[in-house]
C-alpha cells in the first residue's frame, strides 16, 4: 500500500491516564437474550469467564485501553495510535429495544451475536440486521458475525456452513467463539477494530484529498460515530 498507512495490530497498553488517548471507539455488542455478550465482553476486557448468567437490563458498557500500531510501506512500523475502547452491551429483550436503538447512531461498530446452541437466536440474526441498517449510522456499518459458545459441541445447533453463508451473503467476517475459553474473542474484536480504522484511514485520506483541493480544513478531529459517515 504505497504512501499509505496500513493497520495490522493491536497490543493492549495499561498505561495511559485519563484522557490519554488518540481515539475514542465505541462499539456495540448486539443479539437475542442470552447468547453471551455479557460474557463476551468481560472475557475480552478482564480475560476472565464468569459462568453466572445476568441478564443485562438496558445498556451496560466495559472499557479497554489498547495501542494500535500502524505499518507503513515496506514493512516499516508506522506511528502507534492509543485507542480508548467503550464496548457497549445491549439487552436482547424485546422491551428493552427502543432504548437499545438509540445506541446505534453512537457506535462506530458492531458485534452482531448469536447462539452456536440456538437456531433461534441464528434465525434472528437478520431482524438485527435489519435493524442495524435502519438504526446505525449508515447504511453499510462495520460488523463482525459471531456464533458465541463454541465449546458446547454436543449442544450445537446451528452448523458452521449455515452461519458462513449467511455472513457472505451480508459480506462481513464471521467467527465462532467461546466466552469460556476464549476462543477467538480477542481475534473477533480486533477484526472489527481493523475495519474501523481502514475506514477511518480513508476518511483522512479523503478529508486530505479535499484540502489539497482547496476545500476543508484537513484536521479529523475526536472521533464520533456521526464522523463516521463516509466511505458507507
Amino acid at each position: 500500500m504505497d504512501g499509505k498507512l496500513e493497520f495490522k495490530w493491536f497490543s493492549e497498553i495499561s498505561t495511559m491516564t485519563d484522557g490519554d488517548y488518540d481515539y475514542l471507539i465505541k462499539l456495540l455488542a448486539l443479539g437475542d437474550s442470552g447468547v453471551g455478550k455479557t460474557t463476551f465482553l468481560y472475557r475480552y476486557t478482564d480475560n476472565k469467564f464468569n459462568p453466572k448468567f445476568i441478564t443485562t437490563v438496558g445498556i451496560d458498557f466495559r472499557e479497554k485501553r489498547v495501542v494500535y500500531s500502524g505499518s507503513g510501506p515496506n514493512g516499516t512500523t508506522g506511528k502507534p495510535f492509543k485507542v480508548h475502547l467503550q464496548l457497549w452491551d445491549t439487552a436482547g429483550q424485546e422491551r428493552f429495544r427502543s432504548l437499545t436503538t438509540a445506541f446505534f447512531r453512537d457506535a462506530m461498530g458492531f458485534l452482531l451475536m448469536f447462539d452456536l446452541t440456538s437456531q433461534q437466536s441464528f434465525l434472528n440474526v437478520r431482524n438485527w440486521m435489519s435493524q442495524l441498517q435502519a438504526n446505525a449510522y449508515c447504511e453499510n456499518p462495520d460488523i463482525v458475525l459471531i456464533g458465541n459458545k463454541a465449546d458446547l459441541s454436543d449442544q450445537r445447533e446451528v452448523q458452521e456452513k449455515q452461519a458462513k453463508e449467511l455472513a457472505d451473503k451480508y459480506g462481513i467476517p464471521y467467527f465462532e467463539t467461546s466466552a469460556a475459553t476464549g476462543l477467538d474473542v480477542d481475534k473477533a474484536v480486533i477484526t472489527l477494530l481493523d475495519l474501523i480504522m481502514k475506514r477511518m484511514e480513508q476518511c483522512v485520506d479523503k478529508t486530505a484529498s479535499e484540502t489539497a483541493n482547496g476545500g476543508g480544513s484537513g484536521k479529523l478531529d475526536s472521533v464520533q460515530a456521526p464522523e463516521k459517515k463516509c466511505a458507507c
